[in-house]
This record gives structure tokens, C-alpha cells and sequence, in this order.
């Protein structure tokens, strides 16, 4: 016997008024643009952005703080933990254009210590918002530095800008990187070793 297959059904969810209010929008920025937005190809493209940039800002409705402090954990560790190559993707808010790259965050613990996995979804968190990369270096080190109170924090952010790539000066192999150090990492001595670490490939 041959079961009948059922027809495929895409469940997503979103905010049916936003979507709305923002195809509304994408519709008459396509057509401003000079397409036509009833042909096939663009008839449902402005719902699909409209979910998109949704889903591409949701960082808005998430607090990294609660984040942190739902997996923090006391213990006498007072060394540096390195954690790197967070991958990073948000919108600069100039343009509207995505950047991209890499995230390495350190911090060096005063009894308390937090979950590793939570450190990428605080990035996540900050970077899933309109952003320059200067602020979001910034957010992600005084959010750990409000949450832990360590005794010190690192965040440097390596990243490409498609506005710098796409249009402007149209650079495509140019890479931005910002940090933003406290506490111990203003030593230079830890600096390096944090350089030294985020740099290097462990074998």
C-alpha cells in the first residue's frame, strides 16, 4: 500500500502586523527602484525581506544580561578564558548592509565563571541589531564586565563591511578589527598574552 504523501507546509513565526507594515514598505521601495513587483519573481519578496530583516534584528528582544546570569557559577578559577573564533554576522546601520567575522572574547574570573556557550549567544545577542562594529566590541565587553565583575575583560572583532566591499570604495579584501579591553587586559603583558592566544592555532 502507497501512503499518499502530504503536501509540504513551511511553519514560520512572526509578527503578523510587522511583517505586514514592512512588505507594505519593501513593495513600494522594489517599485521605486523601477522593478515591477507583481512578476513572479518579486510578487512574494517583500513578505521574505519583510521576515528576513526580522529575523536578522531579533537581537532587539533578547537581554544579554539575563543571558549571562542564568548560567553563572562560582568557582576558584582566576586564569584567562579564551573564547574565539565567535562567529559574527549583523547590519551596519549606515547602510543596511551586512558585516561579517570573527568575535575572540577573554575574561579573567574574580569567583565566578559563566557557561561557555552563553558568551556567543550574548554576541549574537548585541550583533543581531542595527550595529557599528566599534559599539557592538564595546556592548559585548561591559555586559560581561556588569555580569561577572571579573578582573578584566577582552573583545577584539575581526570583520568585513559590505559597504566597504559592495560600494564606496569598493575594497574586497579589507577587514576592520576593533577591541576593547579593562581591568587586567589594560596590562600590557596580558594584552599580549590574549594576542598571543586568539592568534595562534592550538595544536
Amino acid at each position: 500500500m502507497i501512503k499518499e504523501m502530504k503536501s509540504y507546509e513551511k511553519t514560520e513565526q512572526y509578527d503578523a502586523e510587522t511583517t505586514n507594515v514592512l512588505a507594505a514598505n519593501y513593495k513600494t521601495i522594489i517599485h521605486g527602484l523601477g522593478e515591477d513587483v507583481t512578476r513572479e519573481g518579486l510578487e512574494k519578496t517583500p513578505e521574505r525581506v519583510a521576515k528576513a530583516m526580522q529575523f536578522l534584528t531579533h537581537g532587539y528582544a533578547i537581554d544579554p544580561l539575563e543571558i549571562l546570569k542564568s548560567a553563572l557559577f562560582t568557582e576558584d578559577h582566576s586564569q584567562m578564558i579564551v573564547v574565539k573564533n565567535i562567529e559574527v554576522y549583523s547590519m551596519c546601520e549606515h547602510h543596511m548592509l551586512p558585516f561579517f567575522g570573527k568575535a575572540h572574547v577573554a575574561y579573567i574570573p574574580n569567583g565566578k565563571i559563566v557557561g561557555l556557550s552563553k558568551i556567543p549567544r550574548i554576541v549574537d545577542a548585541y550583533a543581531r541589531r542595527m550595529q557599528v562594529q566599534e559599539r557592538l566590541t564595546d556592548q559585548i565587553k561591559d555586559c560581561i564586565q556588569e555580569a561577572l565583575e571579573p578582573l578584566g575583560v577582552a573583545v577584539v572583532i575581526e570583520a568585513q563591511h559590505m559597504c566597504m566591499q559592495m560600494r564606496g570604495i569598493q575594497k574586497q579584501n579589507s577587514f576592520t578589527t576593533t577591541s576593547s579591553f579593562t581591568g587586567a587586559f589594560e596590562k600590557n603583558k596580558t594584552r599580549k598574552e590574549f594576542i598571543s592566544l586568539i592568534s595562534n592555532k592550538l595544536s
